[in-house]
């Protein structure tokens, strides 16, 4: 059985809608390097927005801006479709982050041209404000994304520090719109990684100085 299966409703809009639901099912097959919490396995695309966009819901409070957060939490639901085409671009790969832009659009090319018209422009400009962090939600869903990893990290002995060899540098920079946008978070964050230097789940950088 699979898509080959589908019984049209005769109602070409209504089949475009089914069959986009059945094709981004591949998201539960899209593997990312976070563990889960309980350390069986790795999460998949399709936990890790259902986890986000639930976030969305519990930290609005940290925000310095005000937020909408229905239009964030949608921002996370669709925030890594593309990667059915484009694969989960590993945050501390510099070698495959060099072509993530061009991937990740020819996916959206590909996968919004599924839907009805207006919504898969609808999703698509969504996903396009989501990946440009300039808008207050953007931001907003932009830290849950961010946020989410790392808490994993500080539950899973810091498991994709270790496995990439990262030093606190780059996980600074990714965490910088939480710095930014939910400042009080971040003073846990700041302690984690005092943390995670010490027990060695993150190497130390060596000053010259």
């Amino acid at each position: 059985m699979g898509i080959q299966d589908f019984l049209s409703s005769g109602n070409i809009r209504l089949d475009q809608q089914l069959k986009f639901v059945a094709e981004v099912d591949k998201m539960t097959g899209v593997l990312r390097r976070t563990l889960l919490i309980n350390k069986s396995r790795r999460e998949n695309d399709a936990e890790h927005s259902w986890h986000i966009a639930l976030m969305c819901l519990l930290f609005e409070e940290y925000a310095v801006e005000k937020v909408d957060i229905k239009r964030a939490a949608i921002m996370c639901i669709v925030h890594d479709l593309i990667e059915i085409y484009a694969g989960d671009t590993f945050a501390y790969d510099v070698k495959a982050n060099e072509d993530k832009a061009e991937r990740e659009k020819l996916a959206a090319d590909k996968l919004f041209a599924q839907l009805p018209s207006e919504q898969g422009s609808q999703i698509r400009s969504l996903w396009e404000e989501f990946d440009a962090m300039q808008t207050p939600d953007a931001k907003y869903a932009s830290c849950m994304d961010r946020l989410q990893p790392l808490l994993h990290n500080t539950l899973t002995d810091g498991h994709t520090w270790v496995e990439s060899g990262a030093n606190r540098k780059p996980v600074e920079a990714r965490a910088k719109i939480i710095k930014d946008f939910m400042p009080e978070v971040y003073k846990w964050i700041d302690a984690n990684l005092d943390r995670a230097e010490e027990k060695g789940w993150l190497k130390k950088l060596v000053s010259y100085l």
